[in-house]
């Protein structure tokens, strides 16, 4: 059972490394790891055993990937998203993690808010870096080929030409409604996802957060289909007959927390492993093309205070006062998301 000093308890380690792989590790940092017993406690709610998540985290070194001018970190296995945070981000997240933990624990881990996992701050020669680990929304093994990040938001909400040039573009509210975009799922996923969103969102004004976006992967599976053809077509012409299976499919080491599909049966083009990717659905069965949506809530730390006040303001003198702007009150931004995701449904 946690006490309430476990929300403001930490651990710390210092390294003097004069040895171990020098090349590559400074010779001293420090390590710090926000509320560890918190964090284990939702890693087992969000079904993650403790001895995957560590090897998840640290076996092999995780890949830079850019996202909407941020910068954050893929595991390995593509199961983690490290996200470097700012020190205010660390203080809003002990501020909203008692009540975090709580829903969890209240909605049985059956939630679309992220799973946050762990909080760590890592000092290297006075310089200090602080990052959040989260479950990936998207899947460690199904391509993403097309992405949305919804706000229901009609200003300033459309993707930049230098965004759109991109080879996998965050596409916006505005995008997605000129491309006539729909979400194709079946009347059981819908109901289901909307009664999650629902009590998320509910959640969220509870506590007087806003400005967080519904982010939407599509994975296109004849797509999907065709890209693998031509890669053991380039392959087999490259004399390379017998490729390495990629992380995460079957045929890796059996560990880590993508590894429970490794010791089932293969899966076909546009299956997923629920346990794994807890943010799939899949496209209804009389959809116009086959495909596998990834669907769950980002930027949730963003607190209706004195700086979104004044950015409210600032933006109703601009915008006029009946405009579709980002900074409402948390009730109306609420109203406006939820109206807005209702009808990105066919």
């Amino acid at each position: 059972m946690l006490l309430p000093d476990d929300f403001k308890a930490n651990s710390k380690i210092k390294v003097n490394n004069h040895l171990f792989n020098r090349e590559n590790l400074p010779g001293h940092f420090k390590f710090k790891e926000y509320c560890p017993q918190v964090f284990r406690n939702l890693r087992e709610r969000f079904s993650i055993d403790d001895q995957d998540y560590q090897v998840s985290l640290t076996r092999s070194p995780p890949t830079y990937e850019t996202e909407g001018g941020g910068r954050f970190l893929l595991s390995y296995d593509r199961t983690l998203v490290i996200k470097e945070i700012s020190s205010e981000d660390v203080a809003d997240m002990h501020s909203l993690l008692s009540h975090y933990h709580q829903y969890i624990v209240k909605c049985h881990g059956s939630t679309i808010l992220p799973q946050f996992l762990g909080m760590y701050r890592l000092s290297v020669d006075n310089e200090e870096r602080y990052m959040m680990v989260m479950r990936n929304m998207f899947s460690h093994r199904l391509t993403v080929h097309r992405k949305y990040d919804l706000k229901g938001s009609l200003v300033s909400r459309e993707a930049s030409d230098k965004e759109k040039g991109k080879e996998l573009p965050t596409l916006k509210d505005i995008d997605f409604l000129n491309m006539n975009q729909k979400v194709y799922i079946s009347e059981e996923a819908k109901k289901d996802f909307m009664e999650k969103l629902k009590r998320d969102v509910e959640f969220l004004v509870q506590l007087k957060i806003m400005g967080y976006s519904l982010l939407l992967g599509i994975h296109d599976v004849q797509r999907a289909e065709q890209e693998d053809e031509e890669e053991v077509k380039e392959e087999e012409e490259d004399g390379e007959s017998d490729p390495v299976a990629s992380v995460g499919s079957y045929g890796t080491s059996p560990e880590g927390i993508g590894s429970y599909l490794n010791s089932h049966k293969p899966l076909g083009p546009g299956d997923f492993d629920p346990y794994i990717d807890v943010y799939a659905i899949k496209s209804a069965e009389n959809s116009p093309q086959k495909e596998v949506y990834f669907m769950g809530l980002i930027d949730i730390l963003t607190q209706y205070d004195a700086k979104k006040k004044a950015a409210h303001a600032a933006k109703t003198v601009k915008h006029g006062a009946g405009a579709e702007i980002s900074t409402v009150h948390p009730e109306q931004y609420a109203k406006r998301f939820l109206d807005f995701v209702t009808n990105i449904f066919a």
